[in-house]
């Protein structure tokens, strides 16, 4: 019996750095808008934005990396261990 495919996808997201608490904002058409409690500098934002989403879904936070985007507000974030429709309800968006 061959092993499933381990469950992946990918997320865009529009970071908002400097806001006072993290938190998710909602749908900016395709990009999921999320505000980061974090400056841009040096990676922290990315960071903070990591941290957070993966204590959001329940997730390690190595199962959320960004695979764009590091210096840019527009991002592209890959969910290890979620497909795109669970990632939406447990975020409740």
């Amino acid at each position: 019996m061959p092993t499933p495919a381990p469950v992946s996808c990918t997320l865009a997201i529009k970071a908002i750095p400097n806001a006072p608490r993290s938190e998710v904002v909602g749908w900016l058409g395709e990009a999921l808008k999320v505000k980061v409690h974090a400056p841009p500098v040096e990676g922290r934002a990315n960071e903070v934005l990591r941290e957070f989403l993966a204590d959001e879904l329940g997730l390690p936070r190595r199962a959320v990396t960004v695979l764009r985007g590091d210096t840019s507000r527009q991002k592209l974030l890959r969910i290890d261990g979620l497909t795109l429709a669970e990632v939406k309800v447990r975020l409740g968006v």
